[in-house]
């Protein structure tokens, strides 16, 4: 996968995460919509995941976390 496929990641799951916390009320408000407290944690969680196997994999693919590219004699 390219680094645009990667950012893209990125950009759903900060997408996923904004929708869950824009969707999140007041813990005293009374919420007459169908979004249980459970449901934004669930968006949110799911987004901040998504974000860091993006992260993580766009580091990977442009070789930034040490220990994944191998040079010539280092294990």
């Amino acid at each position: 996968m390219n680094s645009m496929a990667w950012i893209g990641i990125i950009i759903w799951g900060l997408i996923v995460a904004s929708f869950g916390l824009l969707s999140a009320h007041p813990p005293g408000e009374v919420s007459s919509s169908g979004l249980q407290a459970h449901d934004v944690v669930f968006l949110v969680a799911g987004g901040l995941v998504t974000c860091l196997i993006g992260v993580t994999g766009l580091l990977g693919f442009m070789g930034w976390i040490p220990g994944l590219r191998k040079d010539g004699g280092h294990a």
